[in-house]
């Protein structure tokens, strides 16, 4: 495996500024106050984000020490979590250029997408992926698909750290193969499942076994550290936070690469379509969070690159602070930019081309030339 740069890349913006268009480049131009909020003066720890004002600056670029030119050409996507204004004419630009922009509150959630016009068009696509999920059939076979994929991973995420060079004591040892034999129970549940509702349930049975060995895989001895269960909606501790980060940045991934196919983001098969979210990217993540999310994590704890001081709390509530995201987003985009040799296509691809190539494979599915596989890891 190798690490390249494509000539297309993913922006990350941490710092509070504005970004404006100046011809073909964007300009961001840092605020004059760059301090670091901190738990004790930031607002009130909420799930809701602050109301920001936006003040609508001409198009003049400042001539500021550290502002940032980007050639509109360099940009795949961008990943907004300071506090940024911008303008219709930037948004208009974006849109003209096909760039997505993921924005993210002070917390590190989620908040939302500017998703471009789509230029990639089917009529065809649309009805065929309406047709697969008012049939209860063929919505059943897409959505055990995802599941299957997605355990998968999982186990093989097991298997490689039941290897005696990477967990050493018998006690881990015997918890993981005893977990694994657990899953592969449950996994035999799913191609019986004959409604999303009974295939959620072994979904979650099977995550909530998995994250029960996840003491056994993370070796930091820090109580920061420590893991039981996965509560989320707040996170209530440093792993339960990195979870919900990483399933964050994957599931934007996903949505960044949909937009570049004909599929419509908003139809989906595992999760139920609804309004205000872009449910396929849910179902595209379930695949491959084990691998992108779930590997970043233990590494990133198990080497200490990411420690206690990476974090905020609250009451109940626990976020990674801006280093800590910067430590976990410099992984995450290695990892995103890592090839490895394709055992169809016999090319090397990156990992974030392995989400596209996985899209392809759904239009092709739903166009009735071929079945679709999730993607299964095979290292």
């Amino acid at each position: 495996m190798k690490t390249t740069i494509p000539s297309k890349q993913a922006f990350y913006i941490f710092s509070n500024g504005t970004l404006k268009r100046k011809e073909n480049t964007i300009f961001f131009i840092p605020s004059a106050n760059q301090e670091e909020k901190t738990i004790e003066t930031a607002p009130p720890i909420t799930l809701e984000e602050e109301e920001i004002p936006l003040e609508l600056e001409t198009e003049e670029i400042p001539n500021h020490p550290n502002r940032k030119a980007i050639p509109i050409a360099n940009i795949d996507a961008f990943y907004v979590f300071g506090e940024v204004s911008f303008n219709a004419r930037f948004l208009n630009f974006l849109s003209q250029h096909r760039i997505p922009m993921h924005i993210f509150n002070y917390y590190g959630y989620y908040s939302g997408t500017y998703y471009p016009r789509e230029y990639l068009l089917s009529g065809m696509m649309i009805i065929n992926q309406v047709q697969h999920y008012t049939s209860e059939k063929k919505r059943m076979v897409l959505a055990r698909a995802f599941v299957s994929a997605g355990t998968f991973n999982i186990t093989k995420n097991l298997r490689h750290y039941a290897a005696e060079s990477r967990v050493e004591s018998k006690e881990a040892q015997d918890a993981l193969q005893s977990a694994l034999i657990e899953i592969e129970e449950l996994a035999k549940v799913i191609p019986a499942a004959g409604d999303i509702q009974t295939l959620m349930g072994v979904e979650g049975n099977i995550r909530k076994r998995y994250y029960e060995c996840w003491e056994y895989l993370i070796k930091s001895k820090e109580p920061a550290f420590e893991f039981r269960e996965r509560i989320k909606n707040p996170p209530s501790n440093a792993i339960n936070a990195l979870i919900s980060f990483g399933n964050a940045l994957c599931y934007s991934v996903c949505l960044t690469e949909i937009y570049r196919t004909q599929l419509n983001p908003t139809i989906a098969y595992l999760h139920e379509p609804s309004e205000r979210r872009f449910s396929l990217a849910l179902d595209l993540a379930e695949v491959f969070k084990p691998i992108f999310v779930d590997r970043i994590i233990f590494k990133l704890v198990n080497t200490r690159e990411l420690q206690e001081k990476h974090f905020t709390n609250g009451l109940n509530f626990c976020h990674l602070n801006d280093a800590g995201r910067k430590v976990f987003i410099k992984e995450f985009e290695e990892k995103m930019r890592t090839t490895i040799k394709h055992r169809s296509l016999d090319r090397e691809v990156s990992y974030r081309r392995l989400i596209r190539l996985e899209c392809y494979r759904l239009v092709k599915h739903l166009l009735g030339e071929e079945t679709y596989e999730g993607f299964r890891i095979w290292w």
